[in-house]
């Protein structure tokens, strides 16, 4: 096998990014070679290479937990191309200063280019652009220009001399609109690369290497009914025969409705041999160990990282019992996942990138599967993919369409879009938020701060903030707009919601302690059931990507009731996304009918609240 030809690779240096290997997907896609490497790669090393791309990352150019780099990395005569953190790093130590101002962005912006720099060579002076980041490049060095701004704040910054560039967007995601042409310019108009990299056959990749890793052994596959698990349990299937594979459903109990029944039908279709085990009571009372120290029992349990653990391991444990009755050594078995990249990357997992924050931990990425990983007793065929791209695999492998475009559906199910909380979450600045946030109350609008917390990611970190409501008209363009406005001024906050129905006028302070028990898991299973019928029976499975549907613990002035939130995602790449725009992308009075259906045929409910954020600040689920 011939040496590849590092003079037409890239580096991505890893300084953290939640987008680190989409950035390496996107280069793939321009038929360009790449490879993630630490940050302190020695420069030796580094002067190899075609270019050089810098990722972003959580942390601040000039904070003790800076990720180190080394520095020599800009002695090397290699085109250089910093997105967010790297182009603060590149400005930062020449001169330039990186400071965290009053405001921040995380959400999609329009930007103003200067079209004869050539990092943006035949694109418009507007480009509509994801911005994610709290710190800001002030003064740039006097080495630098700037070619891009997001109203006052630098957006872009170019090398008066050399081949240096650096962006405080992120041109890899599909957000981006003309971010892959942007990194196209900088590939083939400054890097002078060519495009001449073919990835081998990816069925072929991956069948290769269960077999080689499989041996003799046998698979034993998790299939949770998702896309991701049905797909790789095809292709285990594929790979070792059916008599090597032991697919194995388990039903904890938070699956939608009659989810296992439908699940069990459509694998045995497909041939492969399945079994279903109903563990649904020993996962509520399911307790695991974390950081040395036993964890309350999940229906006891309040913390979603928590909660994830619990039954991330809890599969593991009830896996290798099945495994037990068996009767197969244990070095014979091989756990093989349906883990995909961005789950990894979420979960910062080391495979991926050591500088990532976590945003939220995977059930396929606990600590005990990282045991199992370590001991190379798991497989992830799919760990270098992304959500489209299993799609076109699974269709590949002849699996049907409605399973192929199926919705996501997370491992942990229902149980992670189950608020629970024991009491409000009121911290000392809530009164003072409340009252900034009245300066966008109209008499068509009221805008309330609630007392609750939601998972968000916001300058590549993992947040866990406030949740505002938006009550009163319906007008879709002014609350889409008010929703990325209010995060970007109150850094506290990760996502905004329009509450239907009247006008929410007082202060939201109460809410209803919520567990994880039969009666929650069933009020919003009932809740799920009626939006996905509407969904299915509208044909929006595929205007929309995926659409968590959420257990507030919110009673709105109804003593023990709760509220459930509609989440829509539209999105490619499943590391950003937006929220599906009513009479937009699809009739509003579909969204009503959900709404009524809830309301009337839920026991229990007081709301129902619309997301209306985009991803980032808020992630796609709550938890």
């Amino acid at each position: 096998m011939t040496e590849p030809n590092k003079k037409q690779q890239v580096a991505i240096l890893d300084a953290g990014a939640q987008y680190a290997k989409v950035i390496d997907r996107r280069i793939r896609e321009l038929a360009v070679e790449s490879i993630i490497l630490p940050l302190e790669t020695p420069s030796s090393e580094l002067a190899q290479y075609g270019a050089i791309i810098i990722s972003g990352g959580p942390e601040s150019v000039y904070g003790e937990n800076a990720p180190k780099y080394n520095p020599d990395l800009f002695s090397v005569s290699v085109p250089i191309f910093g997105i967010c953190y790297g182009m603060q790093l590149l400005n930062y130590v020449h001169g330039g200063t990186v400071e965290k101002k009053a405001v921040r962005e995380d959400g999609v912006f329009d930007i103003s280019v200067e079209t004869d720099s050539l990092l943006f060579d035949s694109l418009d002076s507007t480009q509509t652009v994801l911005l994610t980041h709290g710190d800001t490049v002030d003064q740039v060095g006097k080495e630098f220009r700037v070619i891009a701004k997001s109203g006052k704040l630098i957006a872009g910054i170019e090398h008066k001399n050399k081949p240096w560039f650096g962006v405080q967007f992120h041109p890899e995601v599909d957000l981006s609109v003309n971010g892959k042409d942007i990194l196209a310019n900088f590939l083939f108009k400054v890097a002078k690369l060519k495009p001449i990299y073919k990835m081998k056959d990816r069925e072929e990749k991956a069948i290769e290497l269960i077999k080689n890793h499989v041996g003799d052994g046998y698979a034993l596959v998790l299939v949770s009914g998702g896309v991701d698990s049905t797909v790789v349990a095809a292709l285990v299937t594929k790979a070792l025969g059916s008599e090597k594979v032991f697919a194995l459903h388990i039903d904890h109990g938070f699956m939608r409705y009659k989810e296992s029944e439908q699940v069990e039908k459509a694998l045995r279709k497909v041939g492969l041999k399945l079994k279903v085990v109903d563990v649904s009571r020993e996962f509520l009372s399911a307790k695991t160990m974390i950081k040395g120290e036993e964890t309350l029992p999940l229906n006891e349990t309040i913390e979603p990282e928590k909660k994830r653990k619990i039954i991330g391991d809890t599969f593991i444990k009830v896996s290798e019992k099945e495994l037990r009755e068996l009767d197969i050594p244990d070095e014979d078995i091989y756990l093989v996942q349906g883990t995909l990249r961005p789950d990894l990357i979420e979960s910062a997992s080391d495979n991926i990138s050591k500088n990532a924050n976590v945003i939220k931990t995977h059930h396929n990425d606990t600590e005990l599967v990282r045991k199992l990983r370590n001991q190379g007793r798991v497989i992830e065929p799919l760990a270098d993919y992304h959500k489209d791209e299993v799609r076109q695999l699974g269709e590949k492998l002849g699996l049907s369409k409605h399973l192929v475009w199926r919705h996501p559906f997370p491992g942990p199910g229902l149980a992670i879009r189950i608020l629970c909380t024991k009491k409000p979450y009121i911290e000392d600045d809530f009164e003072e938020i409340n009252k900034r946030l009245k300066k966008y109350c109209t008499d068509k609008h009221q805008v309330t701060l609630l007392p609750i917390q939601s998972v968000g990611v916001q300058g590549d970190g993992r947040t866990y903030s406030y949740v505002v409501a938006i009550s009163g008209e319906m007008d879709w363009p002014v609350l889409f707009e008010m929703a990325k406005s209010i995060p970007k001024l109150f850094h506290k906050i990760n996502r905004v919601v329009y509450l239907f129905g009247e006008k929410e006028s007082g202060p939201v302070t109460e809410i209803t302690p919520t567990k994880l028990n039969k009666e929650t898991i069933e009020q919003l299973r009932q809740a799920d059931k009626i939006v996905n019928e509407e969904l299915f029976e509208n044909d929006l499975m595929k205007v929309v990507s995926q659409v968590p549907v959420i257990s507030l613990p919110l009673p709105f002035s109804k003593k023990g009731n709760r509220s459930i939130a509609i989440r829509t995602i539209i999105t490619n790449d499943f590391m950003t996304g937006v929220p599906a725009v009513p009479n937009v992308d699809f009739p509003e009075k579909y969204l009503n009918t959900m709404v009524s259906r809830i309301l009337k045929e839920v026991k229990g409910i007081s709301r129902v609240v619309y997301d209306l954020t985009a991803k980032p600040p808020g992630t796609t689920e709550w938890e």
